[in-house]
């Protein structure tokens, strides 16, 4: 079994997608089916797990952190980058829109926020197993 997508509700499908395509760099298909319109991002390589948008018009932005009274995340994404390119990868994702999370539970890694209210984590790895792992 291979995992095909990974798919994100939110109520503003063309902000949220965009604001992946502008972090990551990947690559827009639009489709629409039954007048459902879906989005996904894909590497152009083919080499990393798509991410598909998906719209829902009852979407309920989740609190981070998560509580009780409210709608708790579902899924978050995490996005390993090299040590050294850490803080431009922080700094890159907040001007595409993303904010850092009020709260943030490690000093290891950083906590934001997307523009659909998904929280997502960026952890810096060793410049060495970065690049072993992944390339330059």
């Amino acid at each position: 079994m291979k995992l095909g997508s990974i798919v994100i509700d939110s109520n503003d499908v063309e902000e949220l997608s965009a604001f992946y395509e502008n972090l990551l760099g990947w690559v827009k298909n639009v489709q629409i089916n039954d007048d459902e319109k879906w989005i996904t991002l894909i590497k152009e390589d083919y080499s990393e797990t798509p991410l598909v948008f998906q719209f829902n018009p009852n979407y309920k932005r989740p609190t981070w952190p998560s509580n009780v009274e409210n709608q708790q995340q579902m899924v978050h994404l995490d996005f390993y980058v090299s040590l050294s390119d850490f803080n431009k990868k922080v700094d890159h994702a907040i001007k595409c829109g993303a904010f850092l999370a009020k709260e943030q539970f490690s000093n290891d890694w950083k906590v934001l926020i997307d523009p659909s209210g998904h929280p997502f984590c960026i952890i810096p790895i060793p410049d060495e197993v970065y690049e072993q792992r992944y390339g330059k």
